[in-house]
């Protein structure tokens, strides 16, 4: 198997036990150096321990669709939706494998914002 074809399943991995709120299943796809960024809030975490623990005390259910993944040797890059009840948020991934497991996350969540009202000729609204 290709090693980006093996880096792509790796990601798909994690995101569907996260689906499953199995989040002690992504231990063994996580390398030892790994390290999880959300530069929106300026968060660090390192080791998958705290990854894990975290995650297991997130509030609420978070179901988890794939929308877009992209991969290429050993980065991948994924957008996600994360559904809670009637909340539906966007986020972006990169991930950077080393060793056939993941070594580094950098997350990001926008948030939506109004569409601008100067560009409405040229635009539609999804």
């Amino acid at each position: 198997m290709k090693l980006t074809d093996q880096n792509r399943q790796i990601v798909e991995s994690f995101w569907a036990a996260f689906d499953r709120f199995e989040f002690e299943a992504v231990a063994p796809l996580l390398h030892d150096d790994f390290v999880f960024e959300m530069p929106q809030s300026g968060e660090r975490i390192r080791g998958g321990d705290n990854f894990i623990a975290m995650n297991r005390h997130y509030p609420g259910q978070w179901r988890i669709a794939v929308k877009k993944l992209i991969a290429s040797g050993n980065e991948v890059v994924i957008e996600i939706t994360a559904s809670y009840g009637e909340q539906a948020l966007p986020a972006i991934s990169f991930f950077t494998l080393r060793d056939g497991k993941i070594l580094h996350i950098r997350e990001f969540w926008p948030e939506a914002f109004a569409a601008q009202e100067w560009r409405a000729q040229w635009v539609e609204k999804m």
